[in-house]
């Protein structure tokens, strides 16, 4: 199991968490704990998300980029033969 440390975090969110877990009659650790698994197991951009379409999505509104296509260049050294 993996430990984490969260620091610098606010004061009214510490409160609403221990509240929010004696509600639900969790030390404020588990509660945190059930809360973090919960929306990692459910954040499906993450898991089926490819390189390729999350840099489309991220520069899309940025419109494309029409690129020039050089025109294909054939070798003028004649084609080797291998009959000797």
């Amino acid at each position: 199991m993996a430990t984490i440390t969260i620091r610098n975090l606010d004061e009214s969110v510490k409160r609403k968490l221990q509240v929010r877990a004696a509600l639900n009659g969790r030390s404020m650790e588990a509660e945190a704990r059930e809360m973090i698994s919960r929306v990692a197991v459910s954040e499906p951009a993450l898991s089926r998300q490819g390189l390729g379409t999350a840099l489309h999505k991220r520069f899309a509104a940025l419109g494309g980029v029409e690129l020039e296509i050089p025109l294909r260049q054939f070798s003028t050294r004649p084609i080797p033969t291998f009959d000797e």
